[in-house]
């Protein structure tokens, strides 16, 4: 055996040292003293700021990932509450346009309500208001749909007016609704009057493409004064339409060679496109006839007034019932 080969250490029954009691106390001696000298003497400040500059790389390191997330959390809420605000702002804005319209139609229908009542006011014949309701779904005929029926005393062939002139005329009555055919349909005629020449003529509706939704006068002789510009009006020898309410203004006169009569078309005053709030009128025949007894009992009653004063003469009785004559002739008529 060589040597080399033998273990030179001490036994482990024979190694010295201090004891564990003694390492404790002699530990905890040393900690309170650089306790003590550290808060005093600030001793290891020094190594604190090298160890804090070691470590700072590391701790930046450790806490990226935790920063990274907090900012995505914070971008998704920010982008979530960013989204839920634009959402928000939308919605208003859709309000704010909603209620601008809203107080433009509300605005337009009071104008038009306006300028309704005020047409009424010239009118001899009593009138009520009616609502279109919606246009015919008929596309060979120009009708709408009133909300006014038999129950609002509506009957066939009331004259019916917008704020600007003549609309149509009550075609069918409902119980509740009424159909109204516009001065444009091709089967509706309406007599006017040329109030700068004093000329009559009759006006046809014309909704072809070509026509544009005009009406037209037929049977106009080429050599009669019609020009651009001229006002129509209701003439109210049919019986039905008062006279004097505007009716159509004159576009365009052509004078063809090939006829004796001129092709005339005309645009109606009233709005047959748009209009949503209309005046119907009774016909002008069932106004006076509903007028004549009214005018013929206070025709009659007027000599009855006048019979005490003229005390006991007799003439002046039969000059007084005279005038009675004329007003029994027209309710015959």
């Amino acid at each position: 055996m060589s040597v080399e080969t033998l273990d030179r250490r001490v036994p482990s029954l024979f190694r010295q040292g201090p004891s564990a009691l003694s390492q404790l106390a002699f530990y905890s001696a040393l900690a309170l003293f650089l306790m003590v000298a550290d808060a005093r003497f600030k001793l290891t400040e020094p190594v604190r700021q090298v160890v804090a500059s070691v470590l700072y790389p590391v701790q930046w390191l450790m806490v990226q990932p935790v920063a990274l997330v907090n900012q995505g959390a914070g971008y998704l809420q920010s982008l979530e509450q960013a989204q839920a605000q634009t959402r928000a702002a939308d919605q208003r804005l859709v309000q704010i346009a909603q209620s601008a319209h809203l107080s433009e139609q509300l605005l337009e229908e009071n104008l038009h309500l306006r300028a309704l009542l005020a047409l009424r006011d010239h009118l001899v014949s009593p009138g009520q208001a009616a609502e279109v309701v919606h246009d015919t779904p008929d596309p060979y005929t120009r009708r709408v749909v009133i909300d006014r029926g038999q129950t609002s005393q509506i009957v066939l062939g009331s004259p019916v007016l917008d704020a600007n002139g003549v609309l149509g005329q009550v075609t069918r009555v409902y119980p509740l609704r009424s159909e109204v055919t516009l001065l444009i349909d091709r089967d509706q005629a309406i007599p006017v009057f040329n109030p700068r020449t004093g000329a009559r003529s009759v006006a046809y509706g014309d909704p072809s493409p070509g026509g544009g939704g005009s009406i037209e006068l037929r049977f106009v002789p080429s050599n009669a004064d019609v020009v651009e510009g001229d006002l129509l009006t209701t003439s109210g020898v049919d019986g039905v339409y008062p006279a004097g309410i505007p009716v159509a203004r004159v576009l365009r006169v052509e004078h063809r060679a090939d006829s004796a009569f001129s092709r005339i078309y005309c645009e109606p005053m009233a709005r047959v496109q748009q209009v949503r709030h209309v005046l119907v009128l009774p016909p002008l025949a069932l106004a006076a006839a509903d007028d004549a007894p009214a005018a013929q009992s206070s025709a009659l009653a007027a000599p009855a007034a006048k019979a005490p004063a003229a005390g006991a003469t007799a003439a002046p009785k039969p000059a007084a019932a005279k005038p009675a004559a004329p007003v029994r002739q027209e309710t015959s008529r």
